[in-house]
C-alpha cells in the first residue's frame, strides 16, 4: 500500500489507537518518526516505542499511555503536510495553549519541540502540535 503521507499516517493511528483504548500502535518505521517519537516520549505523550526488523523492512510499536484510565493525548493535528510545507521563523513558532501542549519542529539541528527551538533561537518545519 502506498502512502502519501507517512507522517500524517502515524499521528492518525496513534490518535485512533487512543481513542480505541489501545494499549500499542504498530506501523511502519522511518528515521523521521523515530525522531518525533523520541520527542513525544520525552515530554511524556506516550510510554515508550520499540524498532522491529523483519528482513529489510522495519516496523515500530508505540505503546500509548494512560493516565487514570484517560489518554494522555487530547488532540494531535498535523499541520505541515506535503501539499502544503509551512515553515515559522524562530520567533513565530506557535505557542500550544499557552505551554501546555507542544509543537514538533524539524530544524537544522533534528527533531525538537518548539520550546527548544525558540531556546536555540532555530526555526523550520512545523510537523504537528499535541495537547
Amino acid at each position: 500500500m502506498c502512502i502519501s503521507d507517512p507522517v500524517s499516517d502515524m499521528l492518525t493511528r496513534i490518535r485512533n489507537g487512543q481513542l480505541a483504548g489501545k494499549v500499542n500502535v504498530e506501523m511502519p518505521s522511518s528515521k523521521l518518526k523515530v525522531m518525533m517519537l523520541e520527542v513525544l516520549q520525552s515530554e511524556g505523550y506516550i510510554n515508550d516505542f520499540e524498532i522491529h526488523k523483519n528482513g529489510n523492512k522495519t516496523s515500530l510499536t508505540v505503546r500509548l499511555k494512560y493516565q487514570d484510565n484517560h489518554r494522555v493525548i487530547d488532540f494531535i493535528q498535523r499541520k505541515s503536510r506535503p501539499g502544503l510545507r509551512i515553515y515559522k521563523g524562530r520567533d513565530a513558532i506557535p505557542d500550544v495553549m499557552n505551554g501546555l501542549g507542544i509543537s514538533i519542529i524539524s530544524t537544522s539541528k533534528g527533531v525538537m519541540t518548539g520550546r527548544n527551538a525558540k531556546a536555540h533561537g532555530i526555526g523550520g518545519e512545523l510537523l504537528c502540535i499535541v495537547t
